[in-house]
C-alpha cells in the first residue's frame, strides 16, 4: 500500500516473540517435548490433556533457560514469581485456561541490540490446530503444554527493517544459549507486533496512535512485510479521516496484506489470577540459580564475538557468517588455533586472514556448487578438517604453492580429502621459483603470444598481467607468479 501525504508519520513497533524451550519434558508433566512427533496425540498425559484432578509441576530447566536470556540481555532476574492461569476458551486449550505468568515474571528489563526489553517469562504452549479437513478442524496435543517463552520489548521500534533485525539478533541468542532451536518455520519461534502509527510531534510527545496487533508472523521476511504494510495502511486511513480500529489481524503471505480477525482484548479480558495449584517460587532459594552460578553457563554471547573477530581485522561479511553460522564458525575457530599450534592468539594475522578469505568463498563455494543454497552447515562433514586446511593456508603463506594451485589443491581435498603437501607433489603443483626453469616458461609463452608482447613492450602495462596468467596456465599454477612476472619484465624491456 502507499499514500500521498505531507505529514510525517513515525511508526511505533513494539514486539511480542515467543519461542518454545529445549527440554525433555514438557513445562508442567513429564510427557515428551515432541510436538513434532509423527504420530499426532502421542506425547500427552491427563496433566497436559486438562484431566479432572491432575497436578502440574514445574519444569526446573525451563525457569533456568529463561533465567539465563534474563543474565544474557543483561536484565533483573526476579526473586520473587509465581504463575497465573489466564483464562479463555478455545478448542486448543484443553482445561479452559493457559498457566502463564502476569504480575511476576521472570526476567524484567535488559535489552538486546539497542531495543530494551519490557520482560520475559515462562507459560505453556497450545495444541497445534489443523483447518485443512473440509468443514471440520482436528486437534494435535503434542505440542499442549511445550514450554514457552515469551517477550516482549518496549514500543521503541520505528521500522520495519529493525523489527526483523531484532528477531534475527534474538534468534541468534536463544540458540547461541541452547535454550531453543527457534526455528520460525517449524513454529519454534513465533513473532507478533503491535503497531502504531502517528506524525512526528504526538510521537515526540509521547501521543501514540491506535495500536494493532498483528499475530503469527511465521518468518522474518513476512514479519517485516506485515509491518510495513500496517504502518502504510494506518497512514492511508488516517490521511482520508478515518480511524484505527484496535484489533487483532493476521497475514496473508499469497496477498501480502493483513486482514482483521477479532477485537484487540485487554489483559482483564483474561482474568489472571495465581495458579493455586503451583507454588510460588524464591529464586533465591534455588542455589542453581544465583546470578553466579548462571552466568558461569553463559558462552561466549554473539555480540562479544563479533567484536573478538572484528578485532582480527576480519570483513564484516565474515564476521557476520561466522557468527550467525555456527558450523562454519566452529570451522574457523579450529582453524586458528591450528595456524597457532593449538594456541589461536598464536597465529599470524596474515595467515588467519588468508584462511577467512578461503573459508569464505573457496570452502562456501565449493558447498554451495555442490549442495546448494543455505547448507553451510556441510562445513562440518568435509573430508579434511581444520588441521588439513590450516596447513594448505601454510603452503600459501611460505609460496610453497601459488593461490591458483591452492585452489585445485583445496578442490581434491573437498571430493576426496588427502594431505595438501602430497596432492601439490602428485599434481605438480610445488611452486617453481627456480629461475632457469621459469625462464623456460616465460620464453615459451613470449614465443607463443607475439603481438601481445609488442604490445607491453610500447607501453601497455595490463599485456605484461595476461602473459603471467598463460606463464601460470602453462606451469598448471606451479610457477612462482612474482619470480616470472620479474623475468617476463627483464626479459621484454
Amino acid at each position: 500500500m502507499a499514500s500521498k501525504t505531507s505529514k510525517t508519520y513515525v511508526p511505533t513497533i513494539g514486539l511480542e516473540i515467543h519461542a518454545e524451550l529445549r527440554t525433555e519434558t514438557k513445562m508442567f508433566c513429564d510427557s515428551k517435548n515432541d510436538p513434532f512427533a509423527s504420530a499426532p496425540n502421542t506425547n500427552v498425559c491427563p496433566v497436559c490433556m486438562g484431566h479432572p484432578g491432575t497436578l502440574p509441576v514445574i519444569n526446573k530447566k525451563a525457569v533456568e533457560h529463561v533465567l539465563r536470556v534474563g543474565v544474557a540481555l543483561g536484565a533483573e532476574l526476579a526473586d520473587f514469581t509465581e504463575f497465573d492461569r489466564k483464562n479463555y476458551f478455545y478448542p486448543d486449550i484443553p482445561k479452559g485456561y493457559q498457566i502463564s505468568q502476569y504480575k511476576y515474571p521472570l526476567v524484567r528489563g535488559g535489552a538486546l541490540g539497542g531495543v530494551a526489553i519490557t520482560r520475559v517469562h515462562l507459560e505453556e504452549d497450545t495444541a497445534s490446530s489443523g483447518h485443512d479437513e473440509g468443514d471440520y478442524s482436528l486437534i494435535d496435543f503434542n505440542r499442549a503444554g511445550v514450554p514457552l517463552m515469551e517477550l516482549v520489548t518496549e514500543p521503541v521500534i520505528h521500522s520495519a527493517e529493525e523489527a526483523g533485525a531484532f528477531g534475527r539478533e534474538l534468534q541468534l541468542l536463544l540458540r547461541t544459549l541452547g535454550v531453543s532451536e527457534a526455528n520460525m518455520e517449524k513454529g519454534e519461534m513465533r513473532v507478533e507486533a503491535n503497531i502504531s502509527v502517528a506524525t512526528e510531534e504526538d510521537t515526540v510527545a509521547r501521543k501514540f496512535g491506535t495500536k494493532v496487533e498483528v499475530k503469527n508472523l511465521n518468518s522474518f521476511k513476512a514479519a517485516e512485510k506485515a509491518i510495513a504494510y500496517e504502518v502504510a495502511r494506518h497512514i492511508e486511513v488516517i490521511e482520508s479521516g478515518g480511524a484505527i480500529v484496535q484489533e487483532t489481524r493476521g497475514w496473508d503471505d499469497s496477498k501480502s496484506k493483513t486482514f482483521s480477525q477479532r477485537l484487540k482484548e485487554e489483559s482483564h479480558d483474561y482474568r489472571y489470577f495465581p495458579d493455586p495449584d503451583l507454588p510460588k517460587l524464591k529464586i533465591s532459594e534455588i542455589p542453581e540459580f544465583s546470578l553466579d552460578n548462571l552466568r558461569k553457563t553463559i558462552p561466549e554471547l554473539p555480540w562479544d564475538k563479533r567484536a573478538r573477530l572484528a578485532a582480527l581485522g576480519l570483513k564484516p561479511a565474515d564476521v557476520h557468517i561466522y557468527v550467525s553460522i555456527p558450523d562454519v564458525g566452529a570451522f574457523f575457530e579450529e582453524t586458528i588455533a591450528a595456524l597457532g599450534a593449538g594456541d589461536p592468539k598464536k597465529a599470524k594475522k596474515d595467515a588467519i586472514l588468508l584462511a577467512s578469505n578461503y573459508i569464505s568463498s573457496d570452502i562456501l563455494g565449493l558447498i554451495k556448487k555442490k549442495h546448494g543454497e543455505g547448507r553451510e552447515a556441510e562445513i562440518g562433514r568435509l573430508p579434511f578438517g581444520a588441521a588439513g586446511f590450516a596447513a594448505l593456508i601454510r603452503m600459501i603463506e611460505n609460496k610453497t604453492i601459488s593461490s591458483r594451485g591452492a585452489k585445485d589443491i583445496l578442490a581434491e581435498m573437498f571430493e576426496n580429502g588427502g594431505d595438501p603437501a602430497k596432492i601439490a607433489t602428485e599434481r605438480g603443483l610445488v611452486q617453481k621459483s627456480d629461475e632457469g626453469a621459469v625462464k623456460k616458461i616465460a620464453l615459451e609463452v613470449i614465443a607463443e603470444n607475439p603481438a601481445v608482447a609488442d604490445e607491453y613492450k610500447k607501453g601497455k602495462q595490463a599485456s605484461l598481467q595476461f602473459l603471467i596468467g598463460q606463464g601460470m596456465k602453462k606451469s598448471k599454477g606451479s610457477a612462482n607468479p612474482e619470480v616470472l612476472k620479474t623475468i617476463l619484465a627483464s626479459l621484454l624491456s
